[in-house]
């Protein structure tokens, strides 16, 4: 069944002229919902409450990881729901928190609510000028291996970092390395009840994922009772998140009704709905007041690192399933998507959200048919902040950290390294630069993946393919266009074929393959042509492209000479005429 949601990105030029198609384009939801049917509201009811059952304990469990009171986030659960279903181009994915999202808060706010709020106000803002702005493109720049690396090494931070609560250790540093060093070194101190519930909960939530994977599907002719276990049995293991935390919480009660507790719990939560406010642009604290300038220089690069991030996890997850549906996304549009959603729910006191690749699989899994699937999710998050959070008191820390140890587990993935070394070795540096310096700081991480696939990309720029021939003279044929970084290596290659040696030759580039060139260039072949003069020699051109032609002449180079369509050398006078210089001049290139 093809989706309507992208209809209008193949229809070509008629979107940017046709108001109606213009609209469209801009509230995506207008293609899809007069084509509204009942069978689409069966299959999005069904995803609906399956993602709402998952959201809600994985919300508890990010905020963990983003060092915040456990309510925010499900405060940072619903608005991405509503947003993304009239702005949105993806008929599958759903934002709200995730493991790296959260990481990346707790690296950048360290456990402050009111930065983690303004954070999110600003990113949403920056990505809003950003899809405005059509800044897609930039995110075409972080290669797959740097993405993959990331999110491998993001999956080990963030799950060794939950090692502390399935244990029940305190006063672990946050940076990695101390973090790995303390965990071990306080191994004596471990809650043995903390412990067991965690490792219970990781093999209870293992155990019903590989039911999940290995379990009959169901066909024509089967019983009423065979299709009712299947179902049954397809709940629970699809809910398995929330099926362990209630059980969980329901221990925990148990043990604290006999009036015992060896488990550390959630505590107690604030109750009810989050007040609309306006995000927090100052900051009272028992020093003083923390202005809006200093709350920024505390973010620091985050402002940056962060509003990336998140266009990236959400962008790659939205075409990676795109791709798997057979319909297409709009980058743009799904920049506004989030920056609306980050922008809008920060006034909720929400924190930075994205897409989720786990929710976003479910989603699709479960046959959802268009973006008002996450409608019903976010009425399940609303009910839950609003009636449920007195009872997140008994949720057992460990079993929280059991939720997001498998939630990540799946994004470590390290079986692309045989790939990049079977398809091009050179792609492994940027993966192993993100990978490693990710477990100093993730943010460097991100950047060194980011400098070493810009090096990768710049170097054939800088050190173009010239393949020199000498059959009936010297000819030096360039193979790409010639940017400002290649002069002095072009400079070098002439110096080296036709001026160094003895006698020194006349030479002749070939600019067939050259379809670009710039003033930086252009002024370091006028020196060369200059240089060939001084010792009684010339340096031709032939091959080239009609508008390199008119941007050499143009620039009046002395003594410059180019070899016509006919093979007639022509050289430029003072006055910009040519004067042939030499009949049927032939090169024979290998």
């Amino acid at each position: 069944m093809e989706w309507p949601g992208d209809r209008s990105m193949r229809t070509g030029g008629c979107t940017c002229c046709c108001t109606r198609q213009t609209l469209q384009k801009k509230l995506p939801f207008l293609r899809w919902l007069p084509l509204y049917n009942l069978h689409w509201l069966q299959l999005d009811f069904i995803s609906g409450l399956t993602v709402g059952l998952t959201v809600v304990p994985q919300a508890l469990a990010y905020a963990e990881v983003a060092g915040l009171p456990v309510q925010f986030g499900l405060y940072s659960s619903f608005m991405g729901c509503f947003i993304y279903c009239i702005f949105g181009t993806s008929k599958d994915v759903t934002l709200g928190p995730t493991a790296i999202m959260s990481l990346l808060v707790a690296i950048y706010t360290s456990g402050d609510t009111s930065l983690a709020i303004l954070l999110a106000f600003l990113s949403g803002c920056i990505q809003l000028a950003m899809g405005l702005l059509n800044f897609g493109f930039l995110l075409d720049f972080i290669s797959y291996p740097v993405i993959k690396a990331f999110t491998s090494a993001a999956a080990v931070t963030i799950g060794f970092s939950q090692v502390k609560n399935l244990l029940g250790l305190k006063d672990i540093p946050r940076q990695f390395i101390l973090q790995v060093y303390q965990t071990f070194r306080q191994l004596p101190d471990t809650r043995l009840g903390d412990a067991l519930m965690g490792l219970l909960c990781i093999v209870f939530l293992v155990a019903l994922k590989w039911m999940k994977d290995h379990s009959p599907k169901t066909y024509r002719g089967v019983t009423v009772w065979y299709r009712l276990c299947h179902l049954i049995v397809w709940v629970m293991t699809t809910a398995r998140n929330a099926l362990v935390v209630v059980a969980a919480g329901l221990v925990a009660y148990s043990f604290q009704v006999m009036g015992l507790q060896p488990f550390i719990l959630t505590g107690k939560t604030a109750e009810g709905l989050p007040q609309f406010q306006i995000p927090p642009f100052y900051e009272t604290t028992a020093n003083g007041t923390v202005t809006f300038r200093n709350m920024v220089q505390e973010i620091g690069p985050g402002l940056l690192i962060i509003p990336l991030m998140g266009l990236l996890e959400s962008v790659a997850i939205a075409r990676a399933f795109a791709s798997q549906n057979n319909y297409r996304i709009d980058t743009n549009q799904e920049l506004l998507a989030i920056g609306f959603t980050n922008f809008l729910a920060s006034f909720l006191s929400a924190y930075p959200v994205t897409g989720s690749f786990g929710r976003t699989a479910l989603n699709s899994q479960t046959g959802v048919c268009t973006p008002a699937g996450g409608i019903l999710t976010g009425l399940l998050v609303l009910l839950s902040v609003g009636y449920l959070t007195p009872l997140f008191y008994y949720i057992p820390k460990a079993a929280l950290a059991a939720v997001i140890i498998c939630a990540v587990a799946p994004m470590f993935d390290l079986s692309i390294c045989r790939s990049l070394w079977k398809v091009k070795r050179l792609d492994l540096l940027p993966f192993l630069a993100t990978f490693l310096f990710s477990f100093w700081e993730i943010q460097y991480g991100i950047l060194a993946g980011v400098l070493v696939s810009m090096v990768i990309l710049c170097y054939p720029v800088a050190r173009p393919q010239i393949k020199v021939s000498d059959t009936s003279g010297l000819v030096l044929l360039p193979m790409s266009g010639l940017n400002f970084p290649a002069t002095e290596f072009l400079r070098e290659v002439v110096y080296e074929r036709a001026l160094t040696v003895s006698p020194p030759r006349s030479v002749t580039l070939d600019f067939s393959h050259v379809t670009m060139l710039d003033y930086t260039v252009v002024n370091g072949l006028h020196d060369l042509i200059l240089e060939f003069k001084s010792q009684g020699l010339s340096m031709n051109f032939c091959g080239l492209q009609p508008s390199l032609l008119q941007m050499l002449r143009a620039t009046n180079l002395k003594g410059f000479q180019t070899l016509g369509t006919t093979g007639n050398l022509y050289q430029e006078d003072p006055e910009g005429s040519t004067q042939p210089l030499l009949h049927s001049v032939t090169r024979t290139l290998s």
